[in-house]
């Protein structure tokens, strides 16, 4: 459920972590830790903001943007 913006808020994201992150380069594992997810498959909500997004489009092969 993406919020709409209301008075400046910004609203929300849904995040999944759609691939395992053993092979990936350090930098990709604290991205992907850094945006709060513990277990593969995991779906979370964060503020929809530029530094978010941002953490996204680095790791685009790990992390999916999903619908709910």
């Amino acid at each position: 459920m993406t919020k709409t913006k209301q008075n400046g808020s910004q609203g929300t994201i849904h995040l999944k972590w759609v691939r395992s992150a053993i092979a990936a380069p350090l930098k990709h594992k604290r991205v992907v830790r850094g945006l709060g997810f513990t277990r593969l498959n995991q779906v979370i909500e964060r503020e929809d903001s530029p530094s978010i997004r941002g953490m996204v489009a680095k790791v685009p092969h790990l992390v999916k943007v999903v619908n709910q």
